[in-house]
């Protein structure tokens, strides 16, 4: 066995493996039609579930397409096709969809249970890299996800195919999830454990603080309020008149009226520098969207009200990081 000259570093070879497979990724877009639009719609009518189906490298890409669909909104397992003819036909119905994946489109252990699904009357979503194949024929709708060559050298080993058909099912994924309107809510339900879940989850009432808010009155001298503003360690003071929120200090609310009046500062009032409409959330408000308007308006705090405007708590930028 000879050892190839090392023209090209191990780098090099990775750059043309990623291109190649960034290609073939691309090339999928002018294969969409409308078998990929009433791929999607079959899937929305299904009462039952979109069983997986695939063998070899097409079906550990297809357990991975179950996974997400499942994820997303979409009912979804995956099956081996070698288990069919061993007593897992029984749990297909006329009620599912089936997406069998295999590249060539003429996998015999996929092919061979084909007429079993056609006398239940499963409707069939076949994917493969070959639109004249025998699944391409039998399928109900077939997505063609045909690549021109594989990443390997050698063309061979299944590189290119099998990112274009991970590619193509989440496709199908985000497209269900558009037109299922799926929300962040919803995709915490499917994830309930570790931090993508609490985080979705989690809302204002979970992470506000309640206890030794720097209160103020409107007319307070900002001397005065200075030292209440300090002892609350929020960089704010709420300004509250009635029990009702009347506006809000920062810190650099502050630091901004000190050189603008000098001297006359201790003579202003809360008043001459509050923000009268600042920005307030429910208790039930997620700490994603609260993140989402931190973000938007570039503030570290919001106010956190009931429906007659009075404070209840304040959530700051720490308090989203769960």
């Amino acid at each position: 066995m000879t050892v190839k000259t090392m023209t090209k570093t191990v780098r090099d070879y990775a750059i043309q493996c990623i291109k190649d497979e960034a290609e073939a990724l691309l090339d999928l877009i002018p294969q969409l039609d409308d078998n990929f639009d009433r791929s999607v719609e079959l899937i929305l009518s299904c009462r039952g579930k979109v069983i997986v189906t695939g063998v070899g490298k097409s079906g550990h890409v297809g357990a991975k397409i179950a996974a997400t669909l499942s994820s997303t909104g979409t009912p979804s397992f995956f099956i081996n096709p070698l288990d069919v003819y061993h007593g897992d036909l029984g749990v297909m119905t006329p009620d599912d969809v089936v997406l069998a994946i295999s590249n060539s489109g003429q996998t015999d252990e996929l092919l061979r249970f084909i007429p079993m699904l056609q006398h239940k009357r499963v409707p069939i979503i076949g994917m493969s890299g070959n639109p004249k194949s025998l699944l391409a024929k039998y399928a109900t709708y077939h997505i063609n996800v045909s690549v021109k060559k594989e990443a390997c050298p050698l063309n061979l080993a299944p590189t290119s195919s099998t990112t274009a058909t991970l590619a193509m099912g989440d496709a199908l994924a985000v497209a269900l999830m558009e037109r299922r309107d799926f929300k962040p809510s919803d995709f915490a339900k499917f994830h309930p454990g570790g931090e993508l879940g609490k985080r979705l989850l989690t809302t204002a009432q979970d992470v506000m603080r309640t206890s030794d808010l720097p209160v103020i009155s409107p007319g307070m001298h900002l001397g005065e309020a200075i030292i209440l503003v300090s002892k609350g360690k929020l960089g704010l003071g709420v300004a509250v008149t009635d029990g009702k929120i009347a506006g809000l200090i920062t810190d650099g609310d502050i630091r901004r009226a000190m050189e603008k009046w000098q001297a006359q500062f201790f003579d202003r009032t809360v008043a001459d520098i509050m923000t009268t409409s600042p920005k307030t959330v429910s208790p039930q408000t997620r700490i994603t969207e609260i993140q989402d308007i931190m973000n938007k308006y570039k503030i570290h705090t919001v106010l956190v009200t009931d429906g007659d405007s009075r404070l209840l708590g304040v959530v700051d930028h720490y308090s989203c990081m769960v």
